[in-house]
Parts: C-alpha cells; sequence; structure tokens
C-alpha cells in the first residue's frame, strides 16, 4: 500500500482523509454558500492536494514526487468536496426557495407540482 499511496495508510486516513479532509468539506461547503461552480472546488482542491503532498513529505517522511500518491489524495479530498459542495447547495435551494423545490434526496431537489 506504501508503493500506491507514497506514505502508509494510517497517515493517508489519519492525515488525508480526516485533517485535510477536513479542510476539503469546509471548502466544498464555502464555495456552495457563495454560489460558486462545482470546478471552482476541484481547482481549490488542487492546492489543498499540493499542500497535503508537501506535509505528508515534511511529518510523516512521505515521498514528495510520486504521482500516484498525489493523483489518489488529490481524488479522495476533492470526491468529499464535491460531495459537501452538492449537499449545501441542495439546502440552499431548498430552504431559499420553498415555494418552488422540494428535497427528492440528499443530493437532489425536485420542482413542486404546481398549485391551482
Amino acid at each position: 500500500m506504501t508503493a500506491l499511496l507514497g506514505t502508509s495508510l494510517g497517515v493517508f486516513i489519519g492525515f488525508t482523509l480526516i485533517i485535510t479532509g477536513g479542510a476539503a468539506i469546509m471548502t466544498g461547503r464555502a464555495l456552495a454558500d457563495g454560489w460558486q461552480k462545482a470546478w471552482l472546488v476541484v481547482a481549490a482542491c488542487f492546492g489543498l492536494a499540493l499542500a497535503d503532498r508537501f506535509l505528508v513529505y515534511a511529518l510523516f517522511q512521505g515521498e514528495l514526487l510520486h504521482l500516484a500518491g498525489f493523483v489518489i489524495h488529490f481524488l479522495a479530498i476533492t470526491a468529499l468536496a464535491l460531495l459537501a459542495h452538492r449537499v449545501t447547495a441542495v439546502r440552499k435551494m431548498v430552504t431559499q426557495y420553498p415555494w418552488r423545490y422540494e428535497r427528492s434526496s440528499l443530493f437532489a431537489y425536485r420542482e413542486k407540482p404546481a398549485q391551482l
């Protein structure tokens, strides 16, 4: 697993998923609160993944220039941020426009049927 991630599994779970993933979730929520598009979440997560890679190298003796590890860390961080972005965007649409939209699931909303 170390050869694939560029670090140990414990560091990946503890630092990347919990600490950096928490920052990614907050980033996704903040961008959704500002009505920003999802591609900005991906761009922000690229920076978070670079910081994550450097901190894994500096604090836990991981490999700094490990392409597969960077891609896996980036995908995990981005998935968490996009998930938070979508959940927040759906919540905002349903609460800000309650006369027009209703929640159909955690990740989706639908237009309310016309009332005559």
